[in-house]
């Protein structure tokens, strides 16, 4: 080889150009293979992440989602900080069930009451023998926490034939919530109605089905 080189300088052939010292040459068929692959699998689970962040999304606005009580008015069938499961798909509201709705009239908020009567029901209220009759019945309340007393605010809406369309609720715990008794809040109309409570998940020694 070094006379096939000597006899190229002789016929003033030019030299093949030497690497710099410290300059690598082009990459290898296999790193170039390496790379591409490392970007692919980067794409693959960047497009996995936001597939699955948008079924989160889509899930826990459509479908379901949990939410935090807050206040007395509610107990003793849920307590303030309760962790509870809320159903929104699909979900029409029937008398007895526990519901999350929003108000703007009375807070930005959402609250946590129990379905009294819907649309087309007549609700009386009589206090003085801590009974409240849909459509002329008393309804069986083994839930409340305690007899009824008249709300600081008077009686309030407290004889009333539900619009179509709307709900009329209370919370567990009368003497400390406000709900369509209270003007502010009065019959709430069905599409406010977030979903149904389905169950407490935390605190674990509260869990239980609503």
């Amino acid at each position: 080889m070094d006379e096939n080189l000597e006899e190229q300088r002789a016929a003033g052939a030019p030299e093949p150009p030497s690497q710099p010292e410290g300059q690598a040459g082009p990459p290898s068929g296999a790193q170039v293979r390496r790379d591409a692959s490392a970007g692919r699998d980067l794409y693959m689970n960047v497009r996995v992440l936001v597939t699955m962040m948008a079924v989160f999304v889509l899930l826990f606005t459509f479908v379901a989602r949990v939410i935090v009580v807050s206040g007395p008015s509610m107990e003793n069938t849920l307590w303030g900080g309760d962790l509870i499961l809320v159903w929104s798909l699909g979900y029409e509201p029937k008398q007895g069930d526990i519901v999350v709705l929003t108000q703007e009239s009375y807070q930005e908020d959402s609250i946590v009451k129990r379905v009294i009567a819907t649309g087309g029901q007549r609700v009386d209220i009589d206090y003085g023998s801590n009974t409240v009759c849909v459509d002329g019945e008393p309804i069986r309340e083994d839930y409340i926490r305690e007899p009824m007393l008249t709300p600081g605010w008077g009686e309030g809406i407290n004889h009333v034939v539900v619009p179509e369309g709307c709900i009329f609720v209370m919370g567990d715990n009368r003497n400390e919530s406000a709900d369509s008794r209270y003007p502010a809040i009065g019959i709430v109309d069905a599409r406010c109605v977030i979903g149904r409570g389905m169950a407490v998940l935390f605190p674990f020694r509260h869990w239980k089905g609503l």
